[in-house]
């Protein structure tokens, strides 16, 4: 089975973590600056969400005094900032402009005023692994720094978090569209994550399919005791879930969902997930909210058929 083992779920954050125990705060914009075609990184201060927030979780973002957009957006931890002294001060977000909100978000200047909320959602697990490694479609990279960052050892998260246990490797899959589209390469590199680049138009590394550079990286260590952590566009998750399944690894997917209200109320971002018994699927699903009992879901879970 390539589903993630039950007997690890103390590892995940669970509900504990959910919408209750979020916090609301008016911040302001320390910098907002652009890292690659149409995709930028907007930082504020916000002691309180660093101090608890965790890898895999995510925030939602309003522009105050504006009816346009009226609702918010959520928004992954790209990573915590540090005061001088190592405390979590300040939130990293990397977003891609594709809408109104996010345009007009690329427009903000240091001294702005955002509304946010968060933490939300459950994130990773951090179950003890040999080798993770990350697969990022489009802008699905943005969870990884943290999760790769937290399992090199490099940095804490969470007010909660027990200590992670440190990979030998961490490995980052990055599949873009093309080269002016890959936003962050240096930071992922610079704590010491395996980088491993692909592009449909081959303009920078592997000329093909993020999947196919999967491949490769499990074939160079085909014994290793490793785990998936996925995100990007749906047909890519399920990708990458079915070649999990084949290959007995068991992988996350962190869900690009859209959502309303980001605390389980609009029931606008529902999933559909098989049910299960003794951690094994019987066939019968049923919908779960994105925004609580996710972002982060076991692949092998996810009824794929019904949403791809």
């Amino acid at each position: 089975m390539s589903s993630i083992d039950p007997s690890t779920a103390e590892h995940a954050p669970g509900s504990t973590h959910y919408a209750d125990r979020a916090g609301q705060y008016q911040v302001r914009v320390s910098e907002n600056i652009q890292l690659a075609q149409d995709t930028y990184r907007v930082r504020f201060h916000c002691p309180q969400m660093a101090a608890s927030i965790l890898p895999g979780q995510f925030l939602m973002i309003r522009l105050p005094g504006r009816d346009d957009p009226l609702l918010a957006r959520p928004f992954a931890l790209y990573d915590t900032v540090l005061d001088e002294a190592g405390t979590p001060v300040g939130i990293d977000v990397v977003y891609l402009v594709v809408g109104k909100m996010t345009r007009r978000l690329a427009e903000c200047q240091a001294g702005d005023v955002l509304e946010v909320w968060g933490p939300l959602g459950n994130g990773f697990s951090t179950a003890p692994v040999e080798h993770l490694i990350m697969v990022a479609g489009g802008i699905g990279q943005t969870p990884f720094l943290a999760l790769g960052r937290q399992f090199l050892g490099q940095r804490p998260y969470g007010l909660e978090s027990r200590p992670v246990e440190k990979s030998a490797s961490v490995t980052l899959c990055y599949g873009v569209r093309s080269a002016a589209l890959l936003a962050g390469a240096d930071d992922f590199r610079s704590c010491g994550i395996d980088l491993r680049i692909s592009s449909d138009d081959g303009s920078v590394g592997h000329h093909g399919l993020v999947t196919e550079v999967l491949e490769q990286v499990l074939a160079e260590k085909p014994a290793a005791n490793c785990r998936l952590a996925c995100c990007g566009p749906e047909p890519m998750l399920q990708a990458v879930a079915a070649l999990a399944r084949q290959r007995h690894v068991p992988a996350e997917v962190s869900l690009e969902t859209p959502m309303a209200c980001g605390i389980g109320i609009c029931f606008s971002c529902v999933v559909p997930v098989k049910q299960c018994d003794q951690g094994q699927p019987d066939g019968d699903w049923d919908y779960k909210r994105t925004c609580v009992d996710g972002p982060v879901f076991d692949a092998a879970q996810i009824h794929w058929q019904k949403i791809c």
